[in-house]
């Protein structure tokens, strides 16, 4: 079992930066990839970012390439997602998930999930 805690999310203003924290429990969060959803009203929940179990392996979600950076520390038991240059296209609940695979799109082959953080980017 693992449990999955969000923290770090607020309101920002366009251009500005929040950094993202999911704190894990459980002895086998290492062995779990890792991502970062996100869903805004009315739209489906999507991949922003994922990463390996080991940290070697990053997945970027198109429109957050070179602003989002994902990370994890299998010591502290914690995945953490920097975001730079927020816009407001990127307001959302955002939702880390742990699974078997690294980069999959698909919410439903996520095995645990937090209770989500809201993320607004006021323009």
């Amino acid at each position: 079992q693992v449990q999955l805690v969000e923290s770090g999310g607020g309101l920002v203003q366009a251009g500005g930066s929040l950094r993202l924290s999911c704190a894990a429990s459980g002895r086998t969060f290492s062995s779990y990839a890792m991502g970062w959803f996100r869903q805004a009203p009315g739209k489906e929940r999507e991949l922003v970012a994922g990463i390996s179990w080991g940290g070697t392996i990053t997945y970027y979600t198109d429109s957050v390439k070179g602003r989002f950076t994902i990370s994890r520390d299998n010591a502290k038991n914690t995945v953490y997602l920097q975001m730079n240059s927020l816009k407001p296209e990127d307001t959302a609940v955002y939702y880390c998930a742990a699974g078997r695979t690294v980069a999959v799109r698909s919410p439903s082959e996520y095995t645990y999930w937090g209770q989500g953080t809201q993320v607004t980017v006021s323009s």
